[in-house]
């Protein structure tokens, strides 16, 4: 009697602990797939930005899009402190009151790319944040006036460099 009990709660246990393995690596895989991407990169007047991600529902919206393929935003120069441009669609918002700084990358007004290369305090939605350039390197590289980026999910993207 008592190897039976035995064989039958060893038997129980084993049927339970698969049932976690299997449940957890289902969510694993889930929560992995929705933010496997950890950067996009910008390529623009013959140089390639990496950005890196924020993890928010924008983010992952975006990086959905650029899946179907790259996305070319004309962008215009603001105040002498950002570049922004109209993406194809709106994207879920995720606004918070923030300064921004030099590099960061922003989504405004849920259908606005906007590329800061000074400070700004606004309610926005951050995308991330571009890698590795001072100030003076970022503004230098997107130039003065307007000009047309692409964001890509390839570091390799044949990009344009003319002015739109």
């Amino acid at each position: 009697m008592l190897l039976f009990v035995s064989l039958a709660y060893t038997a129980q246990a084993c049927a339970i602990s698969n049932l976690p393995a299997r449940n957890n690596e289902n969510h694993k895989s889930k929560t992995d797939n929705r933010m496997e991407t950890k950067q996009f990169y910008i390529h623009v007047n013959g140089h390639t930005l990496t950005v890196d991600l924020k993890e928010n529902s924008s983010v992952q919206a975006v990086v959905s899009e650029l899946k179907a393929g790259d996305i070319i935003v004309p962008m215009k120069d603001y105040a002498d402190f950002e570049k922004f441009g109209e993406l194809p669609r709106s994207f879920p918002r995720n606004d918070e009151r923030i300064i921004t700084e030099s590099g960061d990358v922003i989504l405004s007004e849920g259908n606005l790319l906007v590329i800061y290369y000074d400070r700004n305090s606004w309610s926005f939605t951050r995308l991330g944040k571009i890698r590795g350039l001072s100030q003076s390197e970022l503004k230098k590289i997107l130039g003065p006036g307007n000009v047309s980026v692409t964001v890509s999910l390839n570091p390799d993207t044949v990009f344009k460099v003319d002015k739109p």
